[in-house]
């Protein structure tokens, strides 16, 4: 395996010089896009290992071409606004994308659109729109969703309708290789022709139930053969083909379209668990009866998200799309919430889970904000001590335990998890640094007066030993924020600001409404009515507005509802 797991570009780590804020990512976006390079004395990363849907463990993921990787992850079927079941897979996908990509793989990331489908068709007639004014709209507003999750773009995003006459193709070698049959227009697959079936899902082939979107056929050999084409109806669009005027079925789309961009045999094929039957289960019978070398080296499938303990859907209608939950939380306290629970597992949607995640996100990001606003102080001074040995073992400790972690099957978990103990150390260096600057200055003012207990009270470290170190944890921090694409383009005081004002949004209260409330409680402490400014406190604390009384005045924040 080592062989074929290039260096990782991650060891930017040890040469710590870091100062100005670094969130913009262009330069996140050119080190994850550009070949790996090793720094010498950085660890390299683990085997990657990935579980195999196919064979139910994991394994070493190792690439069918040296250095390269051809992934496959189906698409939405773009009728209407995509929900957070969606963005659940898409997240997920896209960070393990993100690390291939770190890895120094080059990476071909195929991502498609049903743009043709009974469901588009139906709800295009409802409209009285056409089929592709329908299914373009909802891909636009697809695409600006995944982007305000922080998705990379895929490499290639084809249509099934751009793909017709692949799919066509596809179904004449079925043909020929007899795995298919024909009845009035309709191009079925014959199950019984391919023992294989059912490798993936491991079911046992219920006569009872039809492999495909549709009600049994009474014509099918088999109830569970599937739609490879369908004939023309009246008010549907249909293309030509050997058959009759028809479109494709559901499943023959995804076939056809990986081989065209990814060749017969290529290394991931993703999708949500629900997918594996009978989707999967369908393509992989279709492309294996067509070209019988046809493999996909590793099955992934991300767990649900659930409402209820029942599966987030929009045919039982509990659902809430993307845009209603970035509507009132940062898109970037989606994308922590979602990754928060391992992609194999199902995760619990709840407006507690919300807060939590984007408090955490508030929290990453005042306290990277907080320590570029003291290193900016720094900036022009040519320090040349090393980081602290204290700093740089944190350092050096969280890239291995993040490194081990990603590449035992993308444990985001406890990646996220091991953010804190650095957090942590950045907050202590700020502290430690004000109370030695804070003792500095008492040390001009009184120059001859209590000069022993000075010297006990000043910590150990001098303050260009506390720049390095916020320098170190700091780019630590930033540069798996960006792997894990958790950082964003605007500036940390920009993100600030949105959390801030997604905040006050779910409180229902505007900036100027709170100003007011803050003066009313300073009113009350100042006429000691302290039952009322606790009140007051207490009150927007169950908003999810928490109050800090600082020198300076009172400050307020986001945070968990009380």
């Amino acid at each position: 395996m080592a062989e074929n797991t290039p260096e990782p570009a991650a060891a930017l780590l040890s040469s710590l010089t870091v100062a100005e804020d670094t969130t913009a990512t262009p330069a996140a976006t050119a080190l994850l896009s550009a070949p790996a390079t090793a720094v010498v004395g950085t660890p390299s990363p683990p085997p990657l290992q990935l579980f195999n849907s196919m064979t139910k463990k994991k394994e070493p993921f190792v690439p069918r071409v040296e250095g390269k990787v051809g992934m496959y992850v189906c698409g939405v079927t773009p009728y209407d606004f995509s929900h957070v079941g969606h963005a659940r897979a898409y997240v997920a996908f896209d960070v393990l994308y993100r690390y291939l990509k770190f890895l120094g793989y080059e990476v071909e990331y195929v991502r498609n659109f049903t743009d043709i489908d009974d469901k588009i068709i139906k709800r295009a007639n409802q409209n009285g729109e056409t089929v592709t004014s329908l299914s373009s709209r909802f891909i636009a507003e697809f695409l600006a969703d995944v982007a305000e999750l922080q998705c990379l773009p895929p490499t290639h995003e084809p249509r099934v309708t751009e793909h017709i006459d692949n799919i066509i193709d596809l179904i004449k070698e079925i043909i020929k290789n007899d795995k298919a049959y024909v009845v009035d227009g309709d191009v079925y697959f014959s199950v019984d022709n391919f023992p294989e079936y059912l490798s993936l899902s491991g079911r046992i082939l219920d006569h009872n139930r039809a492999g495909s979107r549709v009600a049994v056929d009474t014509r099918k050999r088999n109830p569970a053969d599937f739609a490879l084409w369908k004939a023309a109806k009246e008010g549907e669009p249909s293309w030509e083909s050997p058959w009759g005027d028809g479109r494709p079925g559901w499943h023959i789309e995804c076939s056809a379209m990986s081989a065209h961009y990814l060749g017969h045999v290529f290394d991931i094929h993703g999708g949500g668990k629900d997918l594996i039957f009978p989707h999967h289960e369908n393509e992989l019978a279709q492309s294996r009866a067509a070209y019988p070398e046809s493999e996909v080296k590793c099955w992934m499938h991300n767990g649900f998200i659930n409402i209820d303990d029942q599966k987030m859907s929009k045919s039982v209608n509990n659902f809430f799309t993307i845009r209603d939950i970035i509507t009132l939380y940062h898109p970037l306290a989606l994308r922590f919430f979602l990754m928060r629970t391992h992609y194999k597992s199902d995760a619990n949607h709840s407006d507690k889970a919300l807060e939590i995640a984007s408090d955490r996100v508030y929290y990453i990001y005042q306290t990277l904000y907080d320590c570029d606003e003291v290193l900016s102080l720094h900036r022009e001074e040519n320090i040349s001590v090393p980081v602290p040995a204290e700093e740089q073992k944190l350092v050096d400790d969280h890239n291995k335990a993040f490194l081990e972690s990603m590449s035992d099957d993308l444990r985001t978990t406890d990646v996220l998890d091991g953010f804190m103990e650095l957090l942590k150390a950045i907050n202590g260096n700020l502290n430690d640094l004000k109370l030695q600057q804070k003792l500095e200055q008492q040390k001009k003012k009184q120059q001859q007066q209590k000069k022993q207990q000075q010297k006990q009270q000043r910590p150990q470290k001098q303050p260009e030993d506390h720049i390095q170190a916020l320098n170190a944890l700091g780019a630590e921090i930033k540069h798996k924020l960006s792997i894990l694409g958790l950082m964003t383009p605007s500036p940390l005081a920009a993100v600030l600001k949105q959390l801030k004002e997604k905040a006050l949004k779910r409180a229902g209260l505007t900036e100027e409404s709170l100003q007011e409330q803050i003066e009313q409680r300073i009113a009350a402490r100042n006429n000691k009515q302290f039952d009322v400014s606790d009140q007051i406190r207490k009150e927007l604390a169950g908003k999810g507005i928490a109050l800090m009384d600082e020198p300076t005045g009172t400050v307020w924040r986001p945070c968990e509802r009380e």
